[in-house]
């Protein structure tokens, strides 16, 4: 079996250092690799190659980081590349770039036993129907869903709308972020995708059922928690935007991130954003129900810090309001 590989980040990575583990005794080799181009990073904002690239040039596998595989001479170039490969499959996970239908085409599926339907096949971080698109494990999060997982389906040209041809689930603790979460998820997909390319011949295609629920992308703007919402929501939105955009506030005008909180009871009237205290065990924030405890915060250009190592160079004292954002 000839595989090309697409997919960018860490949790793509996981899954492309399997397939690499396993190819060696099950008779694979991988021709290319398809990954984004390099992207600003760190405080230098260096061109920086993503966890994929990295991976594959570490072990000799050729990469190609088109910018899109749409239009353009570029994007041909990059479509004759691929087919030069002669995939017999296409995997892909989280690669970030839209695949048209005609790319999905390319892999031969010309082996004894092998179904053309098994081209092209993802691993989505979700339980599908629920969760198609870009943002699966922060959406599962922030709506408090008990648990996620993996699905490994068969691409076609809608968002996550192909048939399902393996699945694994996982419980989404009441701590986890969605770092956490993605860690956990990177690893089933990386068995999952193994286990499905290993049982090819087996593997029968399940429409997926009604009732789809989709996970936009996150914007920064989200970013800014609005205190009038239940303290449980806020919460679940401070671990489902760890470690991106993290949430913040605004306090004594400048730019706070949250990273860890919890909901507590209080009796408190105070106006939703009011520091109820601020104590060495954390920042208590007033909230449209109960209250926020915060733990952990960041100040522009600083490290995260615990509420008392935060409160010796940051004083809060009750009363103190959280701000709305500025103006765009």
């Amino acid at each position: 079996m000839r595989i090309v590989f697409a997919g960018t980040p860490s949790f793509a990575a996981a899954a492309l250092a399997a397939l690499i583990d396993a190819a060696p005794g099950r008779g694979w080799t991988i021709p290319l690799v398809l990954s984004q181009p390099d992207r600003p990073a760190g405080r230098g904002m260096k061109l920086t190659a993503g966890a994929v690239k990295q991976l594959a040039q570490a072990h000799g596998i050729p990469v190609d980081t088109p910018a899109s595989l749409r239009k353009g001479d570029e994007a041909a170039a990059a479509r004759q590349r691929l087919r030069d490969a002669a995939p017999d499959v296409l995997v892909v996970a989280a690669y970030g770039l839209i695949l048209p239908q005609d790319v999905l085409d390319i892999p031969a599926g010309l082996r004894p036993g092998w179904s053309p339907r098994l081209t092209a096949i993802n691993i989505h971080a979700s339980l599908l129907p629920r969760w198609r698109g870009a943002a699966p494990i922060a959406r599962a999060i922030e709506a408090g869903d008990e648990s996620t997982g993996i699905t490994i389906m068969q691409m076609d040209a809608g968002l996550d709308t192909g048939p399902m041809l393996l699945a694994g689930a996982v419980p989404i603790s009441p701590e986890a972020t969605s770092g956490a979460l993605t860690d956990t998820l990177a690893g089933l997909g990386a068995r999952l995708i193994v286990e499905a390319l290993s049982r090819v011949s087996e593997l029968v295609a399940t429409p997926q059922p009604d009732g789809a629920t989709y996970a936009p992308k996150i914007d920064k703007a989200e970013a800014w928690l609005d205190w009038t919402q239940p303290n449980r929501a806020l919460a679940r939105r401070v671990r489902a935007f760890d470690p991106y955009p993290g949430a913040s506030t605004l306090l004594q005008g400048t730019p706070i991130k949250v990273w860890r909180a919890a909901a507590v009871s209080a009796r408190s009237t105070a106006v939703p954003g009011t520091v109820i205290d601020a104590e060495a065990a954390g920042v208590t924030i007033a909230c449209g129900d109960g209250a926020l405890r915060v733990t952990e915060l960041q100040r522009p250009g600083g490290k995260r810090l615990g509420a008392r190592e935060f409160l010796a160079g940051f004083p809060l004292r009750a009363g103190e309001r959280c701000q709305s954002p500025p103006a765009e």
